[in-house]
C-alpha cells in the first residue's frame, strides 16, 4: 500500500513562487504568501510557524496562484492593498493605489501638519481621487484637516465611500466630479490650503508595459488625454489655481519623463511660486509641487 505525502506549507508556497517567477511576476515569493494567506482566512502567513496544510487548501491555493499566474492584479484578487498606513479596499474598475504614490500624500500630509501646528483646520482637497489613498491617508494622519475627495468615476466615489466607512474619520466630503468642469466646488473657490492629485497621465501612445495595469486598470484613471497625456492634468492645475487661496499648496503626481513640462505648466499660470519636483519611493522625479503667490507677490 502507497501512502501519498501530503506537502507541507512551506513546499506549497515554494512551489507556487517558482509558478509566479516563472510567468514574470515581480514579486513572486511575497505574492505566494499573500494568496496562502489569503486562502487560509489570515492577515499573513509566518512559514516559520506555519499551520498544518488544511483540507481543501491546495485546490483553493492552486486556484489563486493560476490567477495570478495569468496576471491578474494581486490586489484585486485578495481584495484590498496597503497604502501608508491603510488598509483599503480595491475593486476591478478603480485605480489600485501604488506604493509610488505614497509620497505625494506625504507631501499634503507635511503641509497640513504644518498648517495644523498653527492652529489652523487645513482645508484639502484630493483631485482624481480614485480608491481615496491620498485623501485618507490625509484625513487620518492629520485630525485637524478637512479633506474633500473628489473623481469623475461612480465607482471610485463608491469605493472611496467606502473605505472612508472603513478606516476614515467619517467626516470626509466625497464627490462625483470632472475636473474639466469650470463650477467643480465653486462653494471653495479661493478657500483651499492644499490641492493634491494623482490624475490620468499616460499619453495614449505609451501603452503600459505590466499586464497588471495595462489589463486592469481602467483607461479612465490610466490615459490623460491628448497627444502628451497631460490634458487632465492640465485641467487639474485649472482647477488648483481657482480653489487655492494665496499661499496654498499644488502637489501633482506625474510621469517621469513629464518632470520639465509640468513645471512649465505651472509656472506658465503665472500665479504660482516656481514649481518644483519631488522624488517617489524609487527616486524617480513624479511630482510637481508650487505654492500660490500671495496677493502682490510678484515673480
Amino acid at each position: 500500500m502507497t501512502v501519498t505525502s501530503v506537502p507541507t506549507m512551506r513546499e506549497l508556497v515554494d512551489s507556487a513562487a517558482r509558478v509566479l517567477a516563472e510567468a514574470g511576476v515581480g514579486s513572486p515569493r511575497h505574492d505566494a504568501l499573500e494568496l496562502a494567506a489569503y486562502a487560509l482566512g489570515l492577515p499573513r502567513l509566518d512559514l516559520v510557524m506555519s499551520p498544518l496544510v488544511p483540507e481543501g487548501f491546495i485546490e483553493t491555493f492552486a486556484g489563486l496562484v493560476d490567477r495570478r499566474r495569468l496576471r491578474e492584479p494581486l490586489q484585486h484578487i485578495v481584495g484590498y492593498t496597503v497604502f501608508r498606513y491603510l488598509t483599503l479596499r480595491v475593486e476591478p474598475g478603480v485605480f489600485v493605489p501604488r506604493p509610488e504614490s505614497e509620497l505625494v500624500a506625504q507631501a499634503a500630509i507635511d503641509e497640513a501638519i504644518r498648517l495644523a501646528a498653527e492652529g489652523r483646520e487645513p482645508l484639502v482637497v484630493d483631485l482624481c481621487c480614485g480608491a481615496g489613498g491620498i485623501a485618507l491617508s490625509v484625513d487620518t494622519e492629520v485630525p485637524e484637516s478637512r479633506v474633500v475627495a473628489v473623481d469623475a468615476s461612480p465607482a471610485a466615489v463608491a469605493l472611496t465611500a467606502h473605505n472612508n466607512g472603513a478606516v476614515g474619520s467619517l467626516t470626509m466630503r466625497i464627490e462625483q466630479g470632472d475636473v474639466r468642469d469650470l463650477g467643480l466646488l465653486a462653494d471653495l473657490a479661493g478657500l483651499v490650503d492644499i490641492v493634491v492629485s494623482n490624475p490620468p497621465y499616460i499619453p495614449p501612445d505609451a501603452v503600459p508595459i505590466d499586464p497588471e495595469v495595462r489589463d486592469h486598470d481602467p483607461d479612465l484613471a490610466l490615459y490623460g488625454g491628448g497627444l502628451d497625456g497631460l490634458a487632465v492634468p492640465h485641467a487639474v492645475l485649472a482647477t488648483a489655481v481657482r480653489l487655492l487661496k494665496p499661499g496654498g499648496l499644488f502637489v501633482m503626481e506625474h510621469a517621469e519623463v513629464q518632470a520639465e513640462t509640468v513645471r512649465a505648466l505651472v509656472d506658465a499660470t503665472g500665479v504660482f511660486a516656481p514649481a518644483t519636483t519631488g522624488d517617489d519611493l524609487t527616486g524617480r522625479p513624479r511630482m510637481a509641487i508650487a505654492r500660490k503667490k500671495a496677493k502682490g507677490q510678484g515673480s
